[in-house]
């Protein structure tokens, strides 16, 4: 520990610029980790934070709630499966609203579930869930508790008090309100009067006692070649447009990780090269190769450890934004793992340069050479 600190204070701008770089690096990871989730969020939160376990849609609305439309004889195949305990309808669709008096024109997604417990948001940020007509759960960082929400159709479109707030709640980037059936079903007839049946987007079913989730959307898809039955999370998963997302991130991150160990390794091979002679008088004087290795070690742990606590520091106040209809947020999971990850492949870098340390031969400072 006293070689590493000596040899850190001694060389303040060297080392203070690494870690800079390790802080700057650890900064722009968590920034890309909140915007891949908060992205993923803003298109398929409503469908993680529905309270339904199972999701059941038509194999022709390619896995999109606005896509799909249950058929009563599907509904009837859904409700008659065995091992489906419950069923209820949940329909959504996209309309344009006015919040509050003299409010802009915005598009808004309703979500209207026949049972709160199947297709009702989950958990509440703030508010109750909707005991009247007239009542909506919205999604919180879009509406405020107490916010009048109009549906503009025709100049008649119904109104709607959003009573409760669901935290990253929303579909498709459009901020959500949650509203019971007959809701959902007065505003969709006053976006399209000549419709005199609106059908259900999907069907929410939850499982009998002893059936799992996963089973349960198997013995579904079974009875009926038009369904479509995928569990919570992988009709989140599996909706249109989420796996690009994450691929497309996973590239971003991958080439973020090989970054640590170049960036580390490199810095830490020249510094033991510029000290190979000092390295080598240490050794034919008695210092341990271990010892040597060790001040090495606690080094690495030290630059990526400070580095890793200042990017956090810096990307506090940003995962309190909101970009566009994007709110981050802070994950602490995803910093306690990218930290474990630079300082493991800062670790895995220095191996090179503490292996020079213990190729040094301590004969050679008689001789005025270096290392090997």
């Amino acid at each position: 520990m006293f070689l590493a600190l000596r040899e850190i204070r001694r060389a303040k701008a060297r080392f203070g610029l690494l870690t800079a770089a390790v802080a700057l690096l650890m900064f722009l990871i968590l920034v890309q980790q909140a915007l891949q989730s908060g992205l993923i969020t803003a298109f398929v939160g409503a469908i993680e934070r529905q309270s339904a376990p199972v999701l059941v849609y038509a194999v022709d609305g390619q896995r999109t709630l606005q896509g799909s439309v249950i058929t009563p004889p599907l509904e009837a195949a859904i409700d008659g499966t065995p091992g489906v305990a419950d069923a209820g309808r949940i329909g959504q669709g996209t309309f344009t609203v006015v919040v509050g008096d003299g409010g802009d024109r915005s598009d808004a997604a309703l979500i209207g579930y026949e049972r709160a417990d199947l297709g009702g948001p989950d958990e509440l940020a703030a508010g109750r869930m909707p005991r009247d007509g007239g009542e909506a759960v919205g999604s919180a960082g879009d509406f405020s508790l107490g916010d009048r929400v109009r549906l503009v159709a025709g100049g008649d479109g119904p109104a709607l008090r959003v009573v409760g707030l669901a935290q990253g709640a929303q579909i498709q980037a459009t901020p959500t309100l949650f509203v019971a059936w007959p809701d959902y079903v007065a505003a969709t007839r006053a976006a399209n009067p000549d419709a005199r049946t609106v059908l259900p987007s999907v069907i929410g079913v939850r499982p009998a006692e002893g059936v799992g989730d996963a089973a349960l959307a198997e013995r579904v898809n079974a009875a009926s070649g038009e369904a479509d039955a995928l569990t919570r999370a992988a009709a989140a998963d599996e909706t249109p447009g989420v796996a690009e997302v994450r691929r497309s991130f996973d590239i971003i991150f991958v080439l973020f990780a090989l970054v640590v160990p170049l960036v580390t390794g490199l810095f830490f091979l020249i510094i033991t090269f510029q000290k190979s002679r000092a390295l080598t008088l240490l050794r034919a004087v008695g210092a341990p190769a271990g010892a040597l290795v060790r001040a090495l070690l606690i080094q690495v742990v030290l630059i990526i450890g400070v580095g890793a606590a200042g990017g956090v520091l810096l990307y506090l106040p940003l995962s309190q934004a909101t970009l566009g209809t994007v709110a981050l947020s802070f994950d602490g999971r995803a910093v306690l793992t990218w930290t474990a990850l630079l300082l493991a492949l800062g670790l895995l870098s220095a191996l090179v340069a503490a292996r020079r340390v213990l190729a040094i031969d301590p004969v050679e400072a008689t001789s005025g050479g270096g290392a090997r």
